[in-house]
């Protein structure tokens, strides 16, 4: 038997094999699983908030788009009077989405405000609001 370097050898031990070092489990053996789970796990929690942040702009979004159709549509209205201009606006804001929480008659404008409830996060439910004003053109 060729004479080595590996200790295991001249101590008459047989090579490591299974991970074992002079009978004794390795230590390092795993450690590349434990720390490939941890970086996925970190991974994962700022997508989720990541994916949270995102759908937190999107209703501010939602909310500003509903707000504006929302009070086009009461300034369509605001001649017939204050409660049918704010019934047209609820309408159209109710259409996308959006819940109107506040509206009413400036002269010839409308001023309304819709809010859109959303989930960022499971068990989590949040309002984007919007607010918007829309009348006849002043020259």
């Amino acid at each position: 038997m060729p004479e080595t370097d590996d200790p295991s050898h001249r101590a008459g031990h047989p090579p490591a094999a299974g991970g074992l070092v002079d009978g004794r489990p390795d230590r390092q053996r795993g450690g590349a699983t434990v720390l490939l789970l941890a970086m996925g796990l970190v991974f994962v929690v700022f997508g989720t908030f990541g994916a949270a942040i995102v759908a937190a702009g999107m209703a501010r979004q939602r909310a500003a788009v509903a707000a504006d159709l929302g009070a086009l549509a009461g300034a369509a209205r605001a001649l017939d009077g204050d409660a049918v201009a704010c019934a047209s606006a609820s309408d159209l804001a109710g259409r996308n989405d959006g819940r109107l929480v506040g509206c009413h008659l400036d002269g010839l404008d409308v001023l309304v405000t819709v809010e859109v409830a959303f989930t960022p996060l499971p068990g989590l439910t949040r309002v984007a609001a919007a607010s918007a004003r829309a009348g006849p053109v002043r020259g």
